[in-house]
């Protein structure tokens, strides 16, 4: 059976975000999404796209000369052609991310593959998505993303992360929404409150702004 995925694109860029901050990686972006978090920065993905064949975007990835790569979206894991395509990026020898939100199941994730996955706040408008029994399943290589909006939406995320135990599970990586919320501010109340979590920014957004395939 022909595995088929719909992709709004493939491309090689620095990961700006997650643990492997600034590392070349190749990214394979998913058309489709069920969620409509009002920050979202690539709505452009929520539709259109074109069929590929597995076989087509492996070739595509191998043409770049890096072992990372990332599975994105919209939200991959929409698409049931992700898990198989997950399975043979690692199959392959590369070292698989998969960016997903908190409102998909990751039980069926190939174990090679590192899930990070992005817990949705109150300011998000999405947080009645979350299904947090799924988190229980990380481990420590993995991560756990909450993107801060403003200070209700940090003392909710500061909240989440001790009534779960999430540090003592994963790695936890808070984010400021990049135009909501001053990055200073957000790194001002995790020393304040000494939280044992990341403080990340979106590094490819600092770079480039918000061109797309960057």
């Amino acid at each position: 059976m022909i595995t088929r995925l719909k992709l709004t694109e493939i491309f090689y860029s620095l990961q700006g975000e997650a643990d492997t901050v600034g590392v070349p990686t190749v990214f394979v972006r998913l058309t489709g999404c069920p969620l409509r978090c009002q920050y979202c920065d690539t709505a452009y993905a929520f539709h259109g796209g074109e069929w590929w064949e597995q076989a087509a975007v492996l070739e595509r990835v191998g043409s770049y000369r890096t072992r990372h790569v990332c599975v994105t979206g919209g939200e991959p894991l929409a698409q049931k052609g992700c898990l198989p395509l997950l399975a043979a990026l690692a199959d392959a020898g590369y070292r698989v991310s998969l960016e997903t939100s908190g409102a998909m199941a990751i039980d069926t994730v190939d174990p090679r593959v590192i899930r990070v996955v992005d817990v949705k706040t109150p300011g998000s408008k999405e947080e009645q998505r979350n299904r947090y029994e799924q988190l229980d399943q990380l481990r420590p290589e993995e991560q756990v993303k909450f993107v801060v909006c403003d200070r209700a939406d940090y003392e909710w995320s500061r909240a989440k992360v001790a009534s779960l135990q999430l540090a003592q599970r994963c790695q936890v990586l808070f984010s400021p929404s990049h135009e909501q919320l001053p990055a200073r501010a957000l790194a001002d109340w995790i020393l304040e409150d000494q939280l044992p979590v990341r403080f990340q920014i979106q590094l490819h957004k600092y770079l480039w702004g918000d061109v797309p395939g960057k």
